[in-house]
């Protein structure tokens, strides 16, 4: 069995749909269901043998113990989260009680787990030290910003974090990289770019332009829209972490890129060209007249951009989509999918929108 936090989440309802359509082993999911953690990602798995739920907080470490004892998984993956960088400036108190005090009582919880397994593999259904593994899921954000002309992240890239998002993953990576190397506990450390595919809360730029797009409504570009991102599409990253859990080295990193860097604007341009084809304005005229240009946020890094040949040469991996054809099936998505968007875009949803981004 695998172990899975936040698996409600974004990116780890996304390894759940990849992992039940492609494994046959059982899941354990626990996520604390806040605004991001949706439920209706996993629908579809509710009823099946292998999918198992439980509502929690990782900071609950009896809760953690007990499930880990009780369903004795081989391996735990931590998708859990606070991941909005806007959020962490609004409120910067989240993220350290998840980011960092919850990574800290997921290891301590999984580290007394371990260390009661046996050296060798009692029977097929039942881990081991050796074969255990901690996989952490993290963030291109930590490394800081580049410049135009400098190189894309390393696995061996100073951190240096620039909004309180980005210092409580670094701090929670920390973490993970001192467990293994202080007790032993064989982690790995994943840091992906900028994700993007269905489920993904509308808050992240993609699908908040999607869903003002449909609805007529502004579409808000931060600063001059020349900030840059590497984009990737969430299955090759879920794909990726799988081939990390099978033969990634304990106390590694490795990192996970689209290999597609582009501005934000250029994003913004090339979906209101792909919403003018499969689903053009009632009222004519392009989804490019909706674009608003907003004040800038602070500490708003202005390039990111990750070198994954480490996990090329290792593993094998390179993503499968390019940005367009991953653009395509993701707009394609929302547009199949209004009943999901319009039941997690709550009131409060909304109004916190509002604050954000203006009326």
């Amino acid at each position: 069995m695998i172990f899975i936090t936040g698996g409600a989440g974004f990116i780890g309802s996304n390894f759940v749909h990849l992992w039940m359509n492609e494994s046959t082993e059982p899941l354990l999911i626990l996520d604390k269901l806040t605004y991001a953690g949706n439920l209706e990602n996993l629908s579809e798995w509710r009823h099946h043998p292998r999918y198992h739920f439980v509502q929690g907080d990782i900071n609950d470490r009896a809760l953690i113990q007990h499930l880990l004892n009780h369903h004795t998984p081989r391996a735990v993956l931590h998708f859990a989260a606070e991941s909005h960088v806007d959020r962490s400036i609004a409120g910067a108190a989240d993220f350290i009680q998840t980011n960092v005090t919850g990574t800290f009582q997921l290891l301590e919880a999984v580290r007394a787990y371990w260390n009661g397994l046996p050296e060798t593999v009692p029977g097929p259904d039942h881990p081991s030290r050796p074969h255990f593994r901690f996989l952490h899921v993290s963030t291109d954000e930590v490394y800081g910003s580049l410049s135009p002309s400098d190189p894309p992240f390393s696995e061996t890239t100073p951190y240096a974090p620039n909004n309180p998002y980005s210092a409580s993953k670094s701090a929670s990576d920390h973490l993970v990289r001192a467990w293994h190397h202080t007790y032993g506990l064989p982690t790995l450390i994943t840091n992906c770019s900028n994700n993007y595919g269905p489920y993904q809360f509308p808050e992240k730029l993609i699908p908040l332009l999607i869903h003002n797009a449909l609805a007529g409504k502004p579409l808000p570009i931060y600063g001059d829209g020349q900030q840059i991102r590497d984009w990737l599409f969430v299955t090759d990253h879920c794909r990726a972490i799988a081939k990390v859990l099978k033969a990634g080295r304990p106390g590694e990193s490795y990192h996970i890129g689209g290999a597609h860097e582009l501005p934000n604007l250029t994003v913004v341009h090339t979906l209101c060209d792909l919403l003018d084809t499969l689903h053009p304005r009632k009222t004519g005229g392009s989804y490019r007249e909706q674009i608003t240009f907003v004040a800038d946020r602070p500490g708003h890094d202005r390039r990111y951009a990750m070198d994954t040949r480490k996990i090329q040469r290792e593993l094998d991996w390179h993503p499968l989509e390019n940005f367009d054809s991953g653009l395509r099936k993701t707009l394609a998505w929302y547009l199949q999918h209004q009943e999901w968007v319009s039941h997690i875009t709550s009131g409060a949803y909304r109004e916190w929108i509002k604050q954000h981004y203006g009326p």
